[in-house]
């Protein structure tokens, strides 16, 4: 709709300039930017919420949604009342949780004390008032889940969509411009629907005089089953674990997204009809895009109703803009076809740019609030994302730093492997080192660190100094290095074993544990990878992987399987139960394996070989997030040839992307891509669940 009253403001304009009524035009052109309404924008509407929340403004809140109330949301039918007010709720809520992550108590009780008449009698918010006396009320079951980045996500699109699908089914003043004879370049005949109500540009003075008489907007049938969308406790349990058995979740997306991987067939062809709403529904105006996403939704009259209308979903062929609500039908549209649906909707990116050179490192710890990313310069950035993007340390080191680890428990530490051999355990809280083990002399560089899951132990990778003639960004040379891999107890803070790297010692450029500790998968630069049984710390199994490093390995999500990439270029799945049994192999381009290629001015060219994870994996392990040139591409695996199938492009960066990390504690996943300009992009995804 928002597309139909711009046009419409458009005509307006060139009838104006053609008349001569510039006077008129000023007013109108002041109006507009003065309009609350965004000219039914909703990502405009969205925008101006969110602005009022993170400038601590509740008065303007308070005032903005009483306006959108009278002017839009209250010529509902009763049977939507339930639903706004479990919005304006939530809203609230948002506004509540922003004011306690940002600045502490003060404008939380604030709220509590100008809200206090109104909310008192509510039953939704009775066990809110305690809330500014809970000294850590994000650790607090009954508040947590509302402090995750998931809430927040998932209410704000509820609310986005609600008000999409309100405005298309409204009434709106129709202009159908005729043109002049041949002469007159503007349009001149104004038609009006006979039917159209002038819903938007109604003055209040007139919603006062016609009280009962108001017309109400009927929304679409299946509209009626979704009472509980802006229930935030529906949003709430959402994020608990439920099993198998359990009935899916009946929050929005239920509701609206495609269900399962079905594809849709063909969409029924809307021709213009005889009376002016079949003529208006018959129009070729570009669909309105309800989710910034894959779901397109169309509304076809049904014989015989005035206002409803059925829902038919459409996937689009070619990747999403999600980054803003484009209402651009995309690919199926015109051909009549229809794509399979997307897995995720991307709900936008945001950037953090803190770092001056190359990212080498950048990795989520377990809880999903924290990232700690490491350059090239050796400069160390510990950060959080949600509710804002902040800066919570900034860790400079006279040595270089070639590595990091976040420890399991606590997840406040981190482990900083540095390049003149010594380990820093950091405390990213407290902002200081809590103290420094010194691993080997003659293995100086430490280039892996993978901490226990049961948090009493990690591995570290020590390798000897570089040959003469080869540097860090340069590629290795072909003769792998001599290097060790060792086992530190974390409360002794001593070195508990060194495991036997068979035929030779050699440096492990990557490490990683399964679930539980008990097993620990390395790959190394004389391409062989190795399995150790960390019950009785011994090799396993090895074989020979790849021709080359190896540099990235991962266990998959049933640990039946080993997934590597090496210097080949390929991307081979490994069965560990058959030792060097390949399941499947492809060849990636070189922007997703390295060495990565940063080219400038001059003959510029800057040459990075992999440090950091290169593909990580969503919270089921059906995904998978590689490198790319130009920002993370999200592949399908799949059981047969290719074994991998591109799914999503995230883009936004423009240099290449050199490390990757999937951050899933919560099912809004958000994505973090690394580049060798210093851009660490941050693409916060929704799962469409099957």
């Amino acid at each position: 709709m928002g597309s139909a009253v711009e046009r419409t403001d458009e005509h307006v304009r060139e009838y104006l300039i053609y008349r001569g009524f510039t006077s008129t035009l000023k007013h109108l052109d002041t109006d507009i930017k003065a309009d609350k309404e965004k000219g039914f924008r909703v990502d405009k509407i969205i925008d101006q919420l969110q602005q009022l929340v993170q400038s601590f403004d509740l008065s303007g809140l308070k005032e903005y949604w009483l306006y959108l109330d009278r002017r839009l949301l209250c010529r509902l039918e009763d049977v939507y009342r339930s639903t706004v007010n479990k919005l304006r709720t939530s809203l609230y809520r948002y506004y509540v949780i922003n004011t306690v992550q940002v600045t502490s108590c003060r404008k939380t009780q604030e709220f509590f004390q100008k809200q206090a008449l109104e909310l008192q009698s509510q039953v939704e918010w009775r066990d809110w008032f305690i809330l500014p006396f809970i000294p850590t009320p994000e650790q607090n079951p009954a508040f947590s889940p509302y402090f995750s980045r998931q809430w927040a996500d998932t209410f704000l699109v509820s609310l986005h969509n609600f008000l999409s699908v309100l405005f298309q089914c409204m009434h709106i003043l129709q202009l159908n411009p005729q043109p002049f004879a041949d002469e007159c370049p503007v349009s001149s005949c104004i038609q009006f629907h006979s039917e159209a109500v002038l819903f938007a540009l109604q003055t209040e003075s007139r919603d006062q005089r016609e009280g009962d008489e108001m017309v109400h907007h009927k929304l679409p049938v299946y509209v009626q089953n979704m009472d509980r969308l802006g229930d935030t406790e529906d949003l709430v349990s959402s994020q608990r674990p439920v099993s198998a058995a359990t009935t899916p979740s009946r929050n929005f997306f239920s509701t609206f997204l495609p269900q399962g991987r079905r594809t849709p067939g063909k969409l029924p062809q809307f021709t213009t009809g005889s009376s002016p709403s079949q003529a208006a529904v018959g129009r070729k105006d570009p669909p309105i895009n309800l989710v910034r996403g894959e779901g397109v939704f169309k509304f076809k009259k049904k014989k015989g109703e005035t206002g409803e209308g059925e829902l038919l979903a459409e996937a689009s062929s070619e990747p999403p803009d999600p980054c803003s609500y484009s209402r651009s039908c995309r690919g199926g549209a015109e051909g009549g076809g229809l794509s399979m649906e997307q897995p995720f909707i991307k709900l936008g990116q945001e950037e953090y740019g803190e770092h001056h050179s190359s990212i080498m490192h950048c990795r989520v710890d377990c809880s999903g609030r924290r990232v700690a990313s490491l350059d090239v310069d050796g400069v160390i950035k510990v950060w959080s994302f949600n509710p804002i993007m902040q800066t919570k340390a900034t860790i400079m080191s006279k040595s270089a730093l070639l590595s990091l680890e976040w420890a399991t428990k606590p997840d406040r530490l981190l482990l900083l492997g540095s390049g003149v051999g010594t380990v820093r355990l950091y405390d990213t809280d407290a902002k200081k080192n809590l103290y420094e083990m010194n691993i080997d002399e003659t293995h100086p560089r430490i280039l892996s660190l993978a901490c226990s899951p049961s948090g009493s132990s990690f591995v570290c990778s020590a390798a000897a100094l570089s040959r003469p003639g080869s540097v860090d960004s340069a590629p290795r040379l072909p003769v792998p290095v001599s290097g060790q891999l060792l086992l530190w107890d974390t409360k002794t803070v001593k070195q508990q074993l060194q495991f036997s790297l068979e035929p030779e010692p050699v440096a492990i450029n990557c490490t990683a544990f399964n679930h539980n500790g008990n097993l620990l998968v390395t790959g190394a630069a004389d391409g062989v990878i190795r399995l150790f049984d960390m019950q009785r710390y011994e090799s396993a199994m090895s074989w020979r992987a790849h021709d080359g490093e190896v540099y990235s390995v991962e266990f998959s999500y049933d640990e039946n399987t080993v997934f590597s990439i090496g210097e080949d270029g390929k991307f081979i799945q490994w069965n560990i139960h058959r030792c060097g049994v390949k399941q499947s192999e492809q060849v990636l381009p070189q922007d997703a394996t390295g060495p990565f290629v940063l080219s400038g001015y001059s003959g510029y060219k800057q040459v990075q070989v992999p440090r950091g994870r290169l593909f990580a994996f969503d919270s089921e392990g059906q995904h998978i997030l590689t490198c790319s040139s130009s920002g993370g591409l999200i592949y399908r695996l799949t059981n047969g040839e290719p074994a991998l199938e591109s799914m999503l492009s995230l883009g936004g960066h423009k240099a290449p992307v050199v490390t990757v990390d999937w951050c899933s504690a919560v099912d809004c996943g958000t994505c973090l891509t690394a580049s060798m300009d210093g851009k660490i992009k941050l693409s916060t995804l929704l799962a469409q669940k099957s």
